[in-house]
Parts: structure tokens; C-alpha cells; sequence
């Protein structure tokens, strides 16, 4: 045989190896995940709560959050309903236990879908009871921290009467925004921040309506 036709022949043989060493195989496309699915995974992860029915959130937590707020800085609720947002300041100085508990309860989900059970004309909306029926909360109560006034618009605790929480300890979760300054609850409940946008549609919420979700931003 001649020597080009034993070269042309190895070049055929190299070539067909490198072919038979293993299938060859495509870029195969990323498996699809969807909105929906991303969504709610975020959701379990950041607010665990937030997918758990409100009943079952009725006395989930055996005690009041640790403290991780940094009382030097500003805390933004945002409430969100159908009818708009209400934003709150609440006052991380004057009532430290009462703000980081809201802000734990919020970045939890434990408000979601939660309802405003209480509406008195002039007076107050109230919401955050799991149970729906103003004796529910999360398991603990908060000790009380009163001394901010009942001006229009302000966000406080609710609690038992002093009969039988003569501590005037506060709800774990159930809160109440005032319809017109109510001065004569001052010095009883614990008042920790107030609303800087969306009054009107504090005056807007009837019973039943939806808190959809509360987030906290920290400023």
C-alpha cells in the first residue's frame, strides 16, 4: 500500500474514533418555572404564615418576638386593603416592644388576609385577630408601653379591660386606628405610631374588609 493512501486511511480511523467515543448531546433548556410557582415559594420563605389559614395562626407562638428592631431608625407600615393603602409610622422610641412586635407579625405574613372585625362610626377600626371574632391572637400579650396622646389617625394595641388585665397589658396582635382624636383613652392603651397616608381610606374600611398584606419598610 502506498504511504499516502496509509496516511489518508489513520486520518479516517482517528476521525471515526473521536465520533464513537460517546453520544453526542445538546444543550437541553432550563426546565420551566413559572411566576405562580416562584411567587409563592418566595412567599413560604419570607412570610411562612402568610399561606397558613387564619385560624390555624390562632395562638401559634408561645411568646413575644425577640427584640431586632434598631430603635435609631424608621418603620413604615404599609396596610394594604381593596379599597387602598394605609401607611403608618410607627414609633420605634416611644413604644420600642409594641413596634418590633407589629414589624416581626408583618414581615411573618400574620396579618395577610387577616380581616377588620370592629368598625365604630367616629370612633375606631380594628383588625389583626386570626380568629375573627376580637378575642383571638397569636399566644402572648405585650406589656404595656402608654404614653403617646389619641390623636386622629393613630395606631394602638387593643386589650382586656382592667378588671381583669389591671396591667393593662396589650393584644398580641390586634390593633385599632382612630376615626377622630379620642382623648379620653389616653393614658389607658398603647398608642405606637400613626398614619402618614391613606386616611381616607382608614375611613373607607367597613367590616370585613381584607387586610391583603401588610409590609414593613426600614428606613
Amino acid at each position: 500500500m502506498q504511504p499516502g493512501l496509509i496516511i489518508l486511511l489513520m486520518m479516517f480511523l482517528v476521525s471515526l474514533g473521536s465520533w464513537s467515543c460517546g453520544k453526542k448531546t445538546e444543550p437541553q433548556p432550563a426546565a420551566e418555572t413559572s411566576t405562580a410557582d416562584s411567587a409563592a415559594a418566595a412567599t413560604a420563605a419570607d412570610r411562612p404564615l402568610a399561606n397558613v389559614p387564619p385560624n390555624d395562626r390562632e395562638q401559634y407562638y408561645s411568646a413575644a418576638p425577640e427584640m431586632t428592631i434598631d430603635e435609631m431608625k424608621r418603620y413604615i407600615a404599609t396596610i394594604h386593603t381593596q379599597k387602598g393603602n394605609i401607611v403608618v409610622e410607627l414609633d420605634a422610641v416611644a413604644a420600642p416592644l409594641h413596634t418590633n412586635n407589629f414589624v416581626f407579625l408583618a414581615r411573618q405574613g400574620f396579618f395577610d388576609g387577616l380581616t377588620f372585625h370592629r368598625v365604630e362610626p367616629n370612633f375606631v377600626i380594628q383588625g389583626g385577630d386570626p380568629s375573627g371574632t376580637g378575642a383571638g391572637g397569636p399566644g402572648y400579650r405585650l406589656p404595656a408601653e402608654i404614653g403617646l396622646p389619641h390623636h386622629q389617625g393613630v395606631i394602638a394595641m387593643a386589650r382586656q379591660g382592667d378588671q381583669v388585665n389591671p396591667e393593662r397589658l396589650s393584644s398580641g396582635s390586634q390593633f385599632y386606628i382612630t376615626l377622630q382624636a379620642t382623648p379620653f383613652l389616653d393614658g389607658q392603651y398603647s398608642v405606637f405610631g400613626r398614619v402618614i397616608e391613606g386616611f381616607e381610606v382608614v375611613q373607607q374600611i367597613a367590616i370585613g374588609d381584607v387586610m391583603v398584606r401588610v409590609d414593613i419598610e426600614e428606613r
